[in-house]
């Protein structure tokens, strides 16, 4: 019994304990909840302030998509000069950088064998001559003998076999003629052949087509050397225009077309430019690369660019008249999507426009899209969203040209 009214005695001590403890703790909950409450206070201060950004105008204007190629120069046309029969070689007329005219003599061979062969031609065409000669006065006293007996035959004065024998002379007679014509006319023929082999002596730079005058680009045989036939002499190239040659995967193939305007660079000529088209294109890919071969004729008046050469072709693939343009920095990414900041009419708030990516032209962007005007945030895009507060200072404009190598969107 006293065990029990002892703990009746005690229990209003405890209660005051429990309830000093639970008001301890429901103050520590109010000042915890006010702290939080404050910080969120500060947060929300915080994040009306706005946000510090540059911007500059958008542009509209002209922009163009240019691709810069490496490659090489090619002569417009080449021509080997070889001989068309074998000798020695006994003089060379041309050396290499000289000029050549069409049909110009540019060496000679030695030629006493082919002399000696158009002597012995024209001898044998005597013979054959003198040959055909006698064989036409042989057929002429055959042939009357032929008719005198057949007039005596008539009159009964010859007999038949007489007549026969005099006909068959006459027909002998008459094939030795036709023989001695063929033998004649064979002479002549080899008389000819000598002297066509005789003039082969003299070797000549004849082609087709293209200027009267090219250059020899190389020579492969000295004075002296005996050579065969069709064995080359000369390498002669026609340089103006020259081919410039580069290859090209099927991004940019596509864009390609016959007469597009390029601009040339040489690391020989750096300061100068060079104007030139594009020729021709290839139909086909290799299998090794995956690229097409682009022949480009450029102008080469002071014959300045060698086939050989190392180029930088650049080739305008596109051009837009008025297009929208922002510089490349202006360009950011949100959810997957490509878009900008556009400043607000009011000049305190930044509104986000998804566009569609044109041409590149260095650091300048042509973008497609809807309520794209006035100035476009290029410096502070990770601190703003759709309908954010900012204070704008202006940056500084790309100027065409900032970057000489445009690429493809």
């Amino acid at each position: 019994m006293k065990d029990i009214f002892s703990m009746k005695a005690a229990s209003p001590k405890r209660l005051i304990a429990i309830t000093l403890c639970i008001c301890a703790c429901a103050g520590l909950l109010w000042v915890a909840g006010g702290w939080l409450r404050g910080r969120e206070g500060s947060r929300r201060v915080k994040s009306k302030q706005p946000a510090p950004v540059e911007a500059v105008a958008i542009e509209r204007g002209p922009i163009t998509l240019r691709r810069t190629f490496s490659g090489e120069l090619e002569p417009l046309a080449q021509f080997v000069v070889a001989p068309k029969v074998d000798g020695r070689v006994k003089l060379m007329h041309v050396k290499i950088s000289d000029s050549v005219t069409r049909g110009q003599v540019v060496a000679e061979l030695d030629n006493d064998e082919y002399v000696q062969a158009v002597a012995q031609a024209q001898a044998d065409l005597t013979v054959a001559r003198a040959n055909l000669s006698a064989a036409r006065s042989a057929f002429e006293i055959a042939d009357r003998e032929f008719q005198r007996t057949a007039s005596l035959l008539k009159r009964g004065i010859a007999s038949d076999s007489q007549f026969d024998a005099a006909q068959q002379e006459q027909l002998a007679k008459r094939a030795e003629l036709q023989v001695a014509e063929a033998q004649v006319a064979k002479a002549d023929a080899a008389l000819q052949t000598a002297n066509i082999r005789l003039g082969y002596t003299q070797v000549t730079a004849g082609w087709s087509g293209g200027n009267e005058t090219r250059v020899v680009a190389e020579r492969y045989v000295d004075e002296g050397q005996t050579v065969a036939a069709n064995a080359p002499l000369l390498l002669i190239v026609e340089l103006d225009p020259i081919v410039g040659v580069v290859y090209v995967t099927e991004k940019e193939y596509a864009r390609l077309q016959p007469g597009q305007p390029i601009e040339l660079t040489t690391d020989a000529f750096p300061n100068e430019r060079f104007a030139g088209r594009v020729d021709r294109i290839a139909p086909i890919f290799r299998q090794a690369t995956r690229q097409a071969r682009v022949e480009m004729r450029i102008d080469n008046p002071r014959v300045q660019l060698k086939p050989g050469m190392f180029i930088h072709a650049t080739v305008v693939l596109a051009h837009v008249s008025e297009a929208v343009i922002v510089p490349k920095q202006a360009l950011t990414q949100r959810d997957d999507r490509t878009g900008l900041f556009v400043v607000g009419e009011d000049g305190c708030t930044v509104h986000w426009r998804e566009v569609k990516v044109g041409i590149r032209e260095g650091r300048r962007v042509q973008v497609e899209g809807d309520g794209i005007a006035g100035q476009v945030v290029t410096l502070g895009q990770q601190l703003v969203s759709d309908g954010s507060l900012v204070t704008v200072t202006a940056g500084q404009p790309l100027a065409v040209g900032d970057e000489p190598k445009s690429e493809a969107p």
